[in-house]
């Protein structure tokens, strides 16, 4: 079943349940999605439809966002916007991938460092653009970039 598929059964059973919260937040996702597709279609032709790792970037970027409005929430003293950001990131987060652990990430970094053969903090693209692909959407890429970084320095991340 594809994630397209899934999200069309949840947001049926959604609506059968009642479940407003969970509806809306689907509704968001199936429309981001739709989104994705019809600017792919601008390069791929009219037939185009999302491929499922697509579709999990799209549900991530979407996530992203929510996590930074959490965050902004947070700094503006808004506590009760950010635990209704928190309760949608929860529903998206059912959608993507199980997030990797920092010592999960720690390792494939210092891999990614020794075969790169990194040794300065200029080298964190090098670093990033080798461990980004094998994470696949399972840890934020803020977090990496400072585990990276920390690696590189000597910090905790080595």
């Amino acid at each position: 079943m594809t994630i397209k598929e899934r999200l069309g059964q949840d947001q049926k059973a959604a609506m059968k349940s009642g479940d407003k919260a969970r509806l809306g937040v689907i509704r968001m996702l199936r429309s981001k999605l739709q989104e994705a597709e019809v600017a792919g279609r601008g390069k791929h032709g009219l037939e185009y439809t999302l491929e499922d790792d697509e579709s999990l970037r799209a549900i991530a970027s979407y996530a992203k966002q929510r996590r930074e409005s959490i965050e902004a929430y947070r700094q503006g003293g808004r506590e009760e916007l950010a635990r209704a950001e928190e309760a949608e990131l929860a529903i998206i987060q059912e959608y993507l991938p199980r997030q990797l652990g920092e010592d999960e990430i720690k390792r494939i970094v210092r891999a990614a460092v020794e075969a790169t053969g990194a040794a300065s903090p200029r080298d964190i693209g090098a670093v990033m653009k080798q461990v980004m692909p094998q994470l696949g959407g399972r840890a934020d890429g803020k977090l990496v970039n400072r585990l990276v970084r920390e690696a590189l320095t000597g910090g905790d991340g080595s």
